[in-house]
């Protein structure tokens, strides 16, 4: 399908509020000096079913929005700034850039067959390119794209450096409640400065993150009832830790075929949120680079695992990402421990050689389908995975109950996983992304 976006204006949304002098210079944590140089995205998809386009109109629609954001941004200053070196944000309130686009197709052709290259055009900018000197990259960019059928999409990108998926649905909760006229104050914590003190380094991407050989984006739909049945095979776990090992688990039989070899050795890494493993814990609002990262194996020596191994292995690494892990992190050592996951694996893969990554990150539970601006609650919510290897984002369904996996592999070994016996029991579709 041919989509052909045009951008029908691009302005910076100031907040609605100057930022005093002693805030113009925000400082960013450990933990965000540590990020990754991408923007975090995510796309809302919202049906012209669930409002009246006679009785308002799409200049009117983004009106609101622009009102709404420059409020919202009062509160949040540090997402109207630009980057600082890898220590600060200079908040002299330049904006979050703000576009209005308009789309040729219907919203329907979208959902019918979303495509990471049609997914792609519906955000303000490339999330992954790290060309460009961060420092003049705004923080926060949005587009709004209207389609032929009237239904809008909302693309958000935010500098991970300020910001995690966390925090990008705790400002999309403080904005439409804003635009609703509905807001409680919703203000965010803005002091994870002063709990994971900045150190003086200056991070740089490790060659090799990027793929630059072919990858693809498969989306993997689990529903409740197949997840139900997930689980209770994979001991009673949870969602996330059944989709999680149920994944490991296939990739590695695709690995183990194309090696030739009867066993292999793998790492998972999974993004655990550290909000509530602080003392006292940090509030859900609290804005930041917030997380790190679990780490579970399987060794060539242990030989074939079964899901229930896998899980217990997940959910062990997990638990080890604790108050007293949190406590070391702040302590003065804390940079060698909030370092200590990644240098592991790296460890790891110069002993063992042929040890393949994956990489999970799960948004589930974050309140994304609960954004409503004014005009409906989003008819689905996707992002798009980095053109990194054997990434997987878990994301909730529009019900709630299902979860969508969004797994990025080499072509070689998309083909192989995406037509796995035991994956294909419990998925209920697959599509291309």
């Amino acid at each position: 399908m041919e989509m052909k976006i045009d951008i029908l204006s691009t302005q910076p949304i100031k907040p609605s509020s100057p930022t005093p002098n002693h805030l113009r210079s925000f400082k960013i944590s450990l933990l965000d000096q540590l990020a990754p140089p991408f923007y975090v995205p995510v796309i809302l998809l919202f049906s012209a079913d669930d409002f009246d386009c006679e009785a308002v109109d799409h200049v009117t629609i983004c009106d609101l929005l622009k009102r709404s954001l420059s409020q919202t941004l009062s509160r949040f200053y540090p997402l109207a700034g630009k980057l600082k070196g890898n220590d600060s944000v200079d908040c002299s309130d330049d904006g979050a850039v703000f576009m209005e686009a308009r789309a040729n197709v219907e919203l329907s052709e979208i959902l019918r067959d979303p495509e990471i290259d049609l997914l792609q055009k519906l955000l303000p900018c490339e999330p992954y390119s790290v060309g460009s000197e961060s420092s003049d990259r705004a923080i926060t960019a949005i587009q709004a794209t209207i389609f032929e059928c009237g239904g809008i999409g909302i693309g958000v990108c935010m500098s991970h450096k300020v910001a995690d998926g966390a925090t990008l649905a705790t400002f999309l909760t403080a904005w439409s409640a804003t635009a609703m006229g509905t807001d409680d104050g919703i203000t965010p914590f803005l002091d994870s400065a002063s709990l994971f003190p900045p150190r003086d380094i200056n991070t740089v991407l490790s060659s090799g993150v990027i793929s630059h050989g072919k990858t693809l984006t498969r989306r993997f739909l689990f529903d409740a009832a197949s997840l139900a049945r997930l689980q209770s095979k994979a001991s009673n776990s949870t969602r996330v830790e059944a989709v999680t090992s149920l994944i490991w688990k296939s990739a590695m039989d695709v690995a183990r075929e194309k090696s030739g070899k009867d066993t292999i050795s793998s790492i998972v890494t999974h993004v655990v949120n550290l909000r509530g493993k602080t003392e006292p814990p940090l509030s859900d609002r609290s804005l930041g680079n917030l997380w790190q990262q679990a780490v579970a194996t399987v060794t060539e020596q242990e030989g074939k695992v079964e899901l229930d191994d896998l899980v217990g292995r997940l959910r062990r690494a997990i638990k080890k990402v604790d108050k007293e892990y949190v406590k070391e992190i702040q302590g003065e050592e804390g940079l060698s421990k909030a370092c200590g996951a990644m240098k592991e694996v790296q460890k790891m893969i110069m002993s063992k050689g042929e040890m393949e990554l994956y990489r999970f990150s799960s948004w589930s539970r974050f309140p994304f389908y609960e954004t409503d601006f004014g005009f409906g609650r989003p008819i689905w919510v996707c992002t798009i995975t980095a053109p990194i290897k054997n990434v997987i984002i878990l994301m909730d369904t529009k019900s709630g109950g299902g979860i969508e996996a969004w797994v990025t592999m080499v072509e070689e070994d998309m083909t192989k996983f995406q037509r796995h016996y035991e994956l294909l029991e419990f998925v209920s579709s697959t599509q291309s992304a």
